[in-house]
């Protein structure tokens, strides 16, 4: 019985980078883009055929709050540059597709009182706002590879010199100094070899669109899972997002769950229902993830970290905000590797509040911009970095560093 291959091939190197970026989801796209304006040359590698991920392809359309639910905006930068240009051809609210302007209060000089009542969030068209960050990509030059998938890195010692990708090229290394891992499933830091930790506990769902009655409407459904991102047998079968026959049971549960609320709406308006967009990827809430220097946690909140590169509020519920520090996105054993979006360093319900659109695209500017500064000055790894000259810089591109926002004000 054949039990292994053993492969030995050339693989030609079609391009040399400062940055290469892996996945294109918000995390990804804030990355490349942070990278990019510092003056990286930047190649942004995605395995389906549009940007945004979850947020675009798979119809998840709530941009979640930018606030901490008390008043106070904590996120800011790369992530409200794309909150609005989420909705900046929306023209009025839409309940029905949760289609929503930006609230009134959180324009410029908006009222402090209504901020103490409204969450800086919005919801938007998942199919024009992958176009909006794909064109904004390459207005600022960023490389976009589609239909690639990381397979491999190829390492100088401990540092990484190349990821070896495969397309409809074939078997592609590109030459790089610096890789954010924005996978969403840590994949870089797997092939790596840094440690991962991987969870059981995604749930089947679909964000999907469905017609009603004439009526076009958005419906979300969603197995709730526990929020600390352990196994919960109540919500069903529980799936891996490191495995390849998981996945595709996911996928193949999901779509099911999907047509069986189509044919239930059906059932409840004469048969007037039926679907015409359904998310065309696995809807994976928290897969595998770094263990970095640090693991962010529950009892981080209010916490300030010297190495802090964004902030970040709790989408479910109002008061916490935490630091997100350089220590959760760097990667251990690989210097030149940094992480981006849900697969940095954090456990528990930390993870679920650090999983969502607003802090992956604050995760992905920082690394994005530590990224470039590690190929400009030619340092080994994330560990040589002047944080407080990184800090300072990401504060001048209107990042919002302080930590009178991060501590307790009911303490």
């Amino acid at each position: 019985m054949l039990t292994s291959i053993h492969e030995s091939r050339e693989v030609p190197v079609v391009g040399s980078y400062d940055v290469v970026v892996a996945g294109g989801g918000i995390a990804g796209v804030a990355a490349a883009l942070a990278a990019a304006r510092a003056g990286s040359r930047v190649c942004l590698l995605e395995r389906y055929c549009a940007l945004g991920g979850l947020a675009t392809i798979g119809n998840v359309i709530i941009y979640l709050p930018l606030c901490d639910g008390r008043g106070r905006q904590v996120s800011a930068g790369i992530c409200e540059e794309f909150i609005r240009l989420s909705v900046d051809d929306v023209e009025t609210t839409l309940p029905h597709l949760r289609i929503e302007k930006i609230p009134s209060c959180w324009e410029p000089g908006g009222d402090p009182e209504e901020r103490l009542r409204r969450r800086y969030r919005t919801g938007y068209n998942p199919v024009t706002f992958a176009y909006k960050l794909e064109r904004l990509l390459l207005k600022n030059r960023v490389r976009i590879l589609f239909d690639t998938r990381v397979c491999a890195v190829d390492k100088d010692g401990d540092r990484i010199r190349a990821v070896i990708v495969e397309n409809k090229s074939g078997r592609v290394a590109l030459a790089c100094q610096a890789v954010v891992d924005a996978s969403g499933d840590a994949d870089v830091c797997h092939v790596a070899g840094e440690q991962t930790v991987s969870l059981r506990s995604n749930v089947r769902s679909g964000w999907y669109y469905v017609v009603e009655k004439g009526e076009v409407k958005l419906a979300s459904l969603t197995k709730i899972p526990r929020d600390d991102g352990r196994r919960a047998p109540e919500s069903g079968r529980n799936y891996r997002g490191d495995d390849g026959g998981e996945v595709t049971a996911m996928i193949l549960d999901s779509r099911q769950f999907i047509m069986e609320d189509v044919a239930r709406r059906g059932a409840a308006c004469g048969g007037l229902a039926y679907p015409i967009n359904v998310p065309m990827l696995a809807s994976f809430r928290m897969s595998r993830r770094l263990v970095g220097a640090r693991t962010l946690r529950e009892r981080d909140c209010h916490r300030w970290f010297d190495d802090t590169l964004g902030l970040t509020g709790d989408w479910r519920k109002p008061g916490p905000v935490y630091s997100l520090p350089l220590s959760i996105l760097a990667a251990v054993r690989t210097p030149n590797l940094i992480t981006a979006g849900r697969c940095i360093s954090a456990a528990g319900r930390a993870w679920d509040v650090t999983r969502v659109i607003p802090t992956c695209a604050v995760t992905g500017e920082a690394a994005g911009a530590a990224a470039a500064a590690l190929a400009r000055d030619g340092l080994k790894g994330f560990g040589d970095l002047d944080v407080p000259r990184l800090q300072a810089y990401l504060k001048r591109h209107r990042v919002i560093l302080d930590p009178r926002l991060v501590k307790d004000p009911s303490a």
